[in-house]
């Protein structure tokens, strides 16, 4: 048991249950009610938007998303066990679970998250969408066999996909708001600000896991290049590659600080984003830069991950700011 978790990352499941709950709840929710309505069964008062989209759609939202990404999770170890052998000395698939039960697993994953998704994307009236689950049950398998070989695609890829997370959200809870305020209510007030709020979210989970995924690269340079993979510090070095990733969290922490001076502007978040985002980017830099191990990679790659969680709990500083009025 203790293997498959292992195999399914089981804490970066949490970690996007986690992303999306946040989403709906802490982001949202607080964001929509700051936007009135006057429905025209009511008594002609403004009354607060509220979110529209099921939450046992949602749930199952949350389920198709999960079963996907463990499903990709468990296709990249089976075709990872070479390089996996050189770069961590260790691997799972082959050894304490069978290839050909880790490839039933992918399968069992992808048709039960697929099928999930068609499922509630007919529920929310919009069949089409399901074929995002489709699409991206897809990508993740030609990431694994073939994509994260190539330069820079792959890095690309996995860093949408992460970004992709917090907009399935709005993808589902848009059309909700929309179908019932336009039948319900006298007018419909404009709602672009939802994407606008986990659109920065999604941006900077896009960004920051581009980043890990180059220094993760640099750490696993020496079984990459014995099996001709042509990730990024194979193709232009070890050092160049850490000056791109320098270079992307240096614009990181520009458009963190450009974002709050133009459209949120309080202390709250300043002090929030200074001390658990900008600091730890700054520490990854630092780590980048002194470098000539493993350990040190690995160290730096840890805390962008770190970064990435409290990136993540920014939104409960949101929801805050937003109920109790701080901007």
């Amino acid at each position: 048991m203790k293997a498959f978790l292992k195999l399914i990352r089981w804490q970066n499941l949490l970690m996007i249950i986690l992303t999306m709950v946040l989403m709906r709840y802490a982001v949202l929710a607080p964001v929509i009610s700051k936007i009135g309505v006057i429905l025209i069964k009511g008594r002609g008062e403004t009354i607060p938007m509220s979110l529209q989209f099921p939450w046992y759609d949602f749930v199952l939202l949350v389920i198709a998303t999960i079963l996907i990404s463990a499903g990709g999770y468990v296709i990249n170890d089976y075709f990872d066990i070479k390089t996996d052998l050189i770069n961590k000395g260790k691997v799972i698939v082959g050894t304490k679970i069978p290839r050909r039960q880790a490839m039933m697993w992918h399968s069992i994953f992808n048709i039960a998250g697929v099928a999930t998704g068609f499922y509630i994307s007919y529920k929310a009236g919009y069949l089409w969408l399901g074929t995002m689950f489709l699409v991206v049950s897809g990508l993740l398998y030609f990431y694994s066999a073939s994509y994260k070989r190539q330069f820079l695609i792959g890095n690309i890829i996995v860093a949408l996909l992460t970004g992709m997370v917090p907009m399935l959200v709005v993808f589902y809870e848009w059309p909700a708001l929309y179908k019932y305020y336009t039948i319900n209510a006298i007018k419909l007030p404009p709602i672009d600000i939802i994407i606008y709020w986990v659109g920065g979210f999604a941006l900077f989970a896009f960004l920051t896991n581009l980043i890990r995924e180059i220094i993760k690269d640099i750490e696993d340079f020496e079984g990459d290049i014995a099996y001709g993979r042509n990730t990024v510090p194979v193709v232009i070095g070890v050092l160049s590659a850490k000056v791109v990733s320098v270079c992307l969290i240096i614009i990181t922490i520009m458009l963190l600080y450009l974002t709050w001076h133009f459209f949120i502007n309080d202390t709250i978040t300043l002090m929030y984003l200074t001390a658990v985002i900008v600091l730890p980017l700054l520490y990854v830099i630092y780590k980048l830069v002194i470098s000539s191990e493993k350990k040190q990679l690995h160290s730096a790659s840890s805390m962008m991950k770190i970064v990435m969680i409290t990136g993540v709990l920014y939104s409960v500083v949101v929801k805050l700011i937003l109920t109790w009025n701080l901007l």
